[in-house]
C-alpha cells in the first residue's frame, strides 16, 4: 500500500511573544523579546532571574471555569493551543474521531502542581494532598484531556525525549498518518516549567543565561557572547493530516511534513558528542526519508539554544553534513525571541517553520551582535527576510543525547 502524504491543516500557539498564532506571526516579524524578569515567584536571592514568561493567558477563554482547578498551567496552555489549531483546521462532525489521534507532549509536565503539592503535604499533611495531584502532573494526561473534551479515539501519546520530546511526538504522528493509522492527529508539546526548584536546578548546573541586568538580550543564539540558555514556557500544536482527508475536507494546507529522523548520542546525560555524528545523522535520516537533496534545503530553523556547547555542536553539524553549501542556507534560532520551551520548543519551532513556508519569511536571530570566528554561517541576523522557502529543516536536540530533524516542504499538489 502506498504511504500516505501528511500536511498541516490548521496551526495554535500560545508563545511569550503572542498568543494565536497571529499574534506570534507578527512578534516573529518585528523581533520581539518575550523574555523578561520573572514575575511569577520572587527571584530576588536567585543567580538567575529572568525568563519568557507569558504574563497575560486567561485559561477561562479556552476552558470551562470549574475545570481550571482541577488542571496544571501545561495543560491550559495545551488545549488552548490545541483549540486554536483544530478551530483553524475546521475539524467538525464530518471527521471519524476513532480516526483521529492527539500526539502531545511535555518535558516535565506538571512540575507547578507538583512543587505545590509538596509543600501542601509537608505544611498541612498528607490528607490535605490534591486528589487531582497525579493527574495535573502526569505528561500524558495532557494529550488525555484533549482527546476527551473533542470525543477524538484514536491513539494518544506523549514521547518524552527531554527538549528533543516534541519534535519525536510530531515525527510518531507524522508515521501514523503514513501508516494509515490516522487520518489526523493533534501533535506539539507544552511546557509551564516556571517553579522556584525548576529555576533552580536549571541554575545550579550553568545551564541558564545570567544576563539578569538585559533580560531581553540574554537569549542570543550564535552570538560569540552568549551565555546559557532562556527558559520560557508556552505550548504550539499543529494539526497533521493526511492529504487524502484534507482535499476530501477542502483543508486548507499550510504546508507539507515530508522527513523524520531520530538518533541518540549514547555520549553523555547532557552535553553534545564533540563529532556531533549523531546529530548529522539524525539529519541525514530526516532528508532521506523526505527524498529531498541537500542542495534542495531552502532554510534550516535551528534548535539554536544560546549556550556556548549546543550553537557550536549544532553549526559544526551543519557544516559537516552540507559542506561548502552550508554557507548559502540561512540558519535561525527561534529561540532568541522565545527562549527555549524545553519539551514544548521544538513543536512552536515547528509552528513558526510552517509560516516560514506559507509567508515567505525567514524569522530573524536576534541579539545577534558580535561573530563568534567558529560559528561563521548565515545566522539571519536581527532582520527578518523574504524568501522563497521550499524546503526547510527543523533540528530539535535534548538533553539525554536525543537527536530529532524534521523537514517540511512547500506543498505542491
Amino acid at each position: 500500500m502506498e504511504k500516505e502524504r501528511v500536511v498541516i491543516t490548521g496551526l495554535g500557539v500560545v508563545s511569550p511573544i503572542g498568543i494565536g498564532k497571529d499574534a506570534f506571526l507578527d512578534g516573529l516579524k518585528s523581533g520581539k523579546s518575550g523574555v523578561s524578569k520573572i514575575s511569577s515567584f520572587d527571584v530576588s536571592n536567585y543567580s538567575v532571574q529572568i525568563g519568557a514568561e507569558i504574563k497575560d493567558f486567561n485559561p477561562e477563554n479556552y476552558i470551562d471555569k470549574k475545570e481550571i482547578s482541577r488542571l496544571d498551567r501545561v495543560q491550559h496552555f495545551a488545549f488552548a493551543a490545541a483549540k486554536e489549531a483544530i478551530e483553524d483546521a475546521k475539524i467538525g462532525s464530518d471527521v471519524d474521531p476513532e480516526r483521529v489521534g492527539v500526539y502531545v507532549t511535555s518535558g516535565i509536565g506538571g512540575v507547578i502542581t507538583l512543587e505545590q503539592q509538596i509543600l501542601v503535604n509537608k505544611e498541612r499533611g498528607p490528607s490535605r494532598v490534591s486528589p487531582f495531584l497525579i493527574t495535573q502532573m502526569i505528561i500524558d494526561a495532557i494529550p488525555a484531556y484533549i482527546a476527551l473534551k473533542y470525543g477524538f479515539r484514536g491513539e494518544t501519546n506523549a514521547a518524552v525525549a527531554a527538549c528533543a520530546s516534541s519534535a519525536k511526538t510530531i515525527g510518531l504522528a507524522m508515521l501514523a498518518i503514513e501508516r494509515g493509522d490516522l487520518d489526523i492527529a493533534v501533535a506539539g508539546g507544552a511546557e509551564a516549567p516556571f517553579t522556584p526548584t525548576a529555576v533552580a536546578a536549571f541554575a545550579v548546573m550553568r545551564a541558564l543565561s545570567r544576563r539578569n541586568d538585559d533580560p531581553e538580550h540574554a537569549s542570543r543564539p550564535f552570538d560569540k557572547n552568549r551565555d546559557g540558555f532562556v527558559m520560557g514556557e508556552g505550548a504550539g500544536i499543529l494539526v497533521l493530516e493526511s492529504l487524502t482527508s484534507a482535499k476530501k475536507r477542502g483543508a486548507h494546507i499550510y504546508a507539507e511534513l515530508v522527513g523524520y529522523g531520530t538518533t541518540t548520542d549514547a555520549y553523555h546525560v547532557t552535553a553534545p558528542d564533540p563529532t556531533a555524528k549523531e546529530v548529522i545523522r539524525a539529519m541525514e535520516l530526516a532528508l532521506n526519508k523526505a527524498n529531498v537533496k541537500k542542495e534542495d534545503v531552502s532554510y534550516i530553523n535551528a534548535h539554536g539554544t544560546s549556550t556556548p556547547l549546543n550553537d557550536k555542536n549544532e553549526t559544526f553539524a551543519i557544516k559537516q553534513l552540507f559542506g561548502d553549501m552550508a554557507y548559502k542556507i540561512p540558519v535561525s534560532s527561534t529561540k532568541s525571541q522565545i527562549g527555549h520551551l524545553l519539551g514544548a520548543t521544538a513543536a512552536v519551532e515547528s509552528v513558526a517553520t510552517v509560516l516560514s513556508i506559507e509567508k515567505g519569511i525567514i524569522f530573524p536571530t536576534i541579539n545577534y551582535e558580535e561573530k563568534d570566528p567558529e560559528l561563521d554561517l548565515d545566522y539571519v541576523p536581527n532582520t527578518p527576510r523574504e524568501a522563497n522557502v521550499k524546503v526547510a529543516l527543523k533540528n530539535s536536540f535534548g538533553f539525554g543525547g536525543h537527536n530529532v530533524a524534521l523537514v517540511f516542504k512547500k506543498f505542491e499538489g
